[in-house]
């Protein structure tokens, strides 16, 4: 995220003209727009003038618009954010009070004004503009007929890319179909790593899958980058990692991410850190479950005895439109941070935070043990 002017208060009202650079921004920017903010963009909108002959004539005029939040969309697809509400710029084509659905795209800049900026969306802003907080990893997670390569970054995993085909069987007469049927896969999945592996923005590419196919795709990588002379796979082959997974669909990331190799070439990443906390959660919670507890009423009463070690929170629960309760949630982590203790604010869309949204959004490590948590009803 590119930040061209910033001019706030910390707890207090300002703006921010920034420029969302790739689609890891967009993510951001979704998490950071609150209903009643205020969003100024360039949009392009139809309007009807009238023609000399009496009739109408509809026309795409380029207007400056600001609106008051009343819905934010994202499309993750298409990298495309819609954000509606009404008009409160005054201009010739749309009236003050108007209804305008603002799209906000890729390298096209905006203005948010926000009446407080709280700690964590000050905090979201920071990682947004931090360059060294890019996508971290690339995973290509394959088995036999079937590849999928995903790009983990800071906030979210995306699916850039999935290959199927049909892969005769190894035995009888069929066998020599499958060897040029499994190098035309392999050689579809080359040019999807060509394509989406930028190894000047990833830290490691990891080849994952079950049995044997992520060592024969190694094999048919590096022999055609010789043969082609393909420069990008030739100097960074050391930080290709092969790791060995149960299948090769997306429930799989989560082996990936817990490999040891892994996690040593990532370790300093938000992604890796909110990995190894929800590791160290689940291990408390069969070990030591008196010092484990998750669901937001376990994890209030937890806190209130400042028992709480380490805080789990998805940024889910940070879009709430009630802004009470957004203010409960930010005050949680606050409160955390001030005891003492380390808060994760895990994605929704890295597959870590989908996990822990299974368990209700929000979880805690605790430093001692409440056996009496339980007792206490949802």
């Amino acid at each position: 995220m590119r930040i061209v002017r910033r001019d706030l208060v910390a707890n207090g009202p300002g703006s921010v003209k920034m420029v969302p650079v790739d689609s890891d921004d967009l993510w951001f920017v979704y998490n950071l727009i609150a209903p009643a903010d205020s969003v100024m963009a360039v949009t392009v909108r139809k309007v009807l003038r009238e023609v000399a002959s009496g009739g109408r004539d509809a026309e795409r005029v380029k207007l400056k618009l600001e609106i008051k939040v009343e819905a934010v969309d994202y499309d993750k697809e298409g990298s495309v954010m819609r954000i509606r509400g009404k008009n409160i710029l005054e201009n010739e084509y749309v009236k003050i009070g108007a209804f305008h659905t603002l799209e906000l795209e890729l390298h096209r800049p905006f203005v948010l004004r926000k009446d407080l900026w709280d700690s964590l969306a000050l905090d979201v802003l920071h990682q947004a503009s931090d360059p060294a907080a890019s996508a971290d990893l690339a995973v290509v997670l394959m088995q036999e007929g079937l590849a999928q390569l995903f790009l983990v970054g800071r906030s979210m995993t995306s699916t850039r890319s999935r290959i199927e085909t049909s892969i005769p069987r190894k035995h009888g007469p069929a066998i020599a179909g499958y060897e040029s049927a499994l190098n035309k896969f392999f050689e579809n999945v080359l040019q999807a790593f060509l394509k989406y592996v930028d190894f000047n923005v990833v830290r490691c590419a990891v080849i994952a899958s079950p049995g044997f196919t992520k060592d024969q795709f190694h094999r048919h990588l590096l022999l055609e980058a010789e043969r082609r002379q393909l420069r990008p796979i030739i100097e960074n082959k050391s930080r290709i990692i092969l790791v060995h997974t149960s299948s090769g669909y997306k429930h799989s990331l989560r082996e990936v991410l817990d490999a040891p190799n892994v996690m040593n070439m990532i370790k300093d990443t938000k992604a890796a850190q909110e990995v190894q906390a929800l590791k160290d959660f689940f291990n408390m919670l069969s070990n030591d479950p008196t010092r484990a507890c998750y669901g937001p009423k376990h994890v209030e009463v937890a806190h209130e005895r400042m028992a709480v070690q380490t805080l789990l929170i998805t940024d889910d629960l940070f879009r709430n439109a009630d802004v009470a309760a957004r203010k409960k949630y930010v005050n949680l982590v606050n409160s955390v941070k001030k005891s003492g203790g380390t808060a994760h604010v895990f994605s929704s869309m890295h597959v870590s935070g989908e996990q822990l949204g299974q368990l209700t959004g929000v979880a805690a490590i605790l430093r001692f043990p409440l056996p009496d948590l339980d007792d206490i009803e949802m």
